[in-house]
Formats: structure tokens, sequence, C-alpha cells
């Protein structure tokens, strides 16, 4: 059910194989991309690249599951998954993350809470 006066989201973009895109993205629905995105993707949405997918840009969105290849910044607001045949190379910023073995990533993790805030160390008082 939507929140707060929102239309619910059933809408679910697809880039197939084969497909290659230049330029940016924006969606407020699901997208799929198990083709070539060359530009920044932003969605209110689930991302999933699958293991075709390949993406030279940056992704903002709710929620991700990635099997392909990212050169880029991925910031997720909620879980991004990554599944053993991805490979990133870019910097990270969610609030959780799922790695599976066999999974290649390159760059810089920022884990924060759900209000955006960096997570602290034992002891840290800030």
């Amino acid at each position: 059910m939507a929140k707060n006066g929102e239309p619910e989201n059933v809408t679910v973009n697809l880039i197939s194989q084969g497909t290659e895109i230049k330029g940016d993205i924006s969606s407020t629905g699901d997208i799929r991309i198990d083709g070539t995105l060359i530009g920044t993707l932003s969605t209110r949405g689930k991302v999933v690249i699958g293991p075709t997918g390949k993406i030279n840009g940056e992704i903002t969105c709710k929620s991700s599951e990635i099997s392909g290849y990212v050169e880029g910044k991925i910031s997720v607001a909620e879980i991004l998954n990554l599944k053993a045949s991805s490979k990133i190379m870019g910097d990270i910023e969610t609030v959780k993350l799922s790695i599976e073995p066999g999974a290649i990533f390159t760059g810089k993790c920022k884990m924060t809470d759900d209000n955006g805030k960096a997570g602290t160390e034992k002891g840290d008082k800030s």
C-alpha cells in the first residue's frame, strides 16, 4: 500500500541484453538492466543489474541487486546486494550491504543509518 498519498509503484522498466543507452535515466519505478547504460540512473524503486548488465555512471536508488558490472558511485537508501558474479569499480554508500563470496568490489564503502548519518565506532562519542 502506498504511503503519504504517493501512488503505488507498479512500474518495471527493462533494458534488455543487446541494448545500449547513452544518457541519464530517471524513474519512479523499478528498473532491470541486462544491457548497457552509459550515464546516471536515478529511481525511487529497486535497481536490478543482471549478469550481462553494465553501467558506467552513477546509480541512486531505494534498493539494488547487482550481478553485472558497475563503474561509478552507487547510493542506495536501503539495501545493496552484490551477487557472486558482480564487479563494482567505484564507491558505495548504503544502509545495509550484502556481498556474496566471489563478488569483486574496488572502492570505498560508507555505511549510514536510516537518517543518512555515518555509523560510529565503539567508543566514538560523536
